[in-house]
């Protein structure tokens, strides 16, 4: 019974993410480009005719020299402009520079970034289509090294009274992707996104208990993109976002824990690295209705994540903080690695550690480790 249920569950968490996977680049060799006109998706048949017909992308260093060298020339064709209309001030003469403006707007073309959030012009792939988000993965032994038995909560109608007997090794599996619903807002910048991410932790070895799910998490998100072009440290400045974020376990008092939020991306990547820094300010609930008023104190003020990627190979490290001193500062650091197994399944290892695994463990603090697979991670 537990070998089908676990079955089920795995076809679930794999098979219901089969169409991001297409999506991405991790495509087996098609036998000829007609092999590849099957394909639904505009992506996973892009990158299935490139490596059919044998198509390198422009690398990324080209693609900013060509950019900022339209820039340039941008810069030099409107002096120029300035100057005759100062010569002759009857001259009524338009300046057209759309090819320079597209060469401009192609800077970071194929970047990590620009390949999960297509910021460059000839990026750009459509709109409603299912794009990956946040990493997709089933880790099939989650370990925690202190389960939280009574969650609590400074709200009275969300502190438990009676303890669960919880096992220390669940199920854990996430579900993340994205899809773009307008396309250059302002000119030809500025895409809005619209997310989701479901993580859930599923007590299946726990048959006394009757093998609960026993927390899940929601995150659906609505996400303005803009391009950036700026260097800072030898990093380059991709992308500046601004996001409207829910998170909630979906349950019942004394379970219930939420909290809505307007969160600030900022993207920088260089060669194999990337980083997205994501401060925010948590929209206040009534403190009668607040079902985790100190939520912030625990699950932070703001993260950052450092991705390193090289030959299929990705390291990810997220922390979080309160930003807050003495009694108040508490934080947590994760830790993903993944490695290819095949062209789609890839090994996944993530370690946690500090507060907030969870929305259930906002304010618990336990060490965990996961090993399992995935089909997608950052990039």
């Amino acid at each position: 019974m537990l070998t089908r249920t676990l079955s089920h569950a795995l076809l679930i968490a794999l098979g219901g993410t089969s169409g991001l996977a297409l999506a991405q680049e991790s495509i087996s060799d098609p036998a000829s480009p007609q092999a590849c006109f099957a394909l639904d998706s505009d992506a996973a048949r892009l990158a299935c005719y490139d490596k059919a017909l044998g198509h390198t992308p422009v690398a990324t260093r080209e693609a900013d020299a060509a950019a900022l060298a339209a820039q340039q020339a941008r810069k030099e064709a409107k002096a120029s402009a300035k100057q005759l209309d100062a010569e002759d001030p009857r001259r009524n003469e338009l300046f057209a520079h759309d090819d320079l403006a597209a060469a401009a707007a192609n800077a970071g073309r194929g970047s990590l970034l620009d390949s999960r959030w297509e910021l460059a012009k000839d990026s750009k792939l459509g709109l409603f289509q299912l794009r990956a988000y946040k990493p997709v993965y089933l880790l099939p032994a989650f370990w925690s090294s202190k389960p939280n038995e009574m969650p609590h909560s400074p709200n009275p109608n969300n502190t438990v009274t009676q303890a669960e007997e919880l096992e220390s090794t669940e199920l854990k599996f996430q579900l993340s992707f994205k899809t773009k619903v307008t396309e250059n807002l302002f000119g030809d910048n500025g895409d809005i996104w619209v997310g989701y991410t479901q993580s859930s932790r599923w007590q299946a070895y726990n048959s006394e208990l009757s093998r609960p799910f026993r927390e899940t998490n929601y995150e659906p998100e609505v996400m303005l993109t803009f391009r950036n072009g700026y260097s800072l440290l030898g990093w380059n400045g991709r992308m500046t976002g601004i996001s409207l974020n829910h998170q909630s376990n979906g349950r019942s008092d004394p379970l219930s824990r939420s909290w809505n939020r307007v969160v600030a991306n900022i993207g920088l990547d260089r060669e194999n690295w990337a980083i997205m820094l994501r401060p925010w300010y948590r929209i206040p609930e009534g403190r009668r209705d607040d079902n985790n008023p100190d939520i912030e104190d625990y699950m932070g003020r703001g993260d950052a994540t450092l991705v390193y990627n090289r030959n299929g190979h990705e390291l990810a490290l997220t922390g979080r903080h309160s930003l807050r001193s003495g009694d108040r500062s508490h934080g947590s650091l994760q830790v993903d690695y993944g490695f290819p197994i095949n062209n789609l399944l890839r090994g996944h290892v993530q370690v946690f550690d500090g507060y907030g695994e969870s929305m259930i463990d906002y304010n618990h603090r336990a060490t965990y480790i996961g090993v399992g697979v995935s089909l997608l991670e950052w990039f």
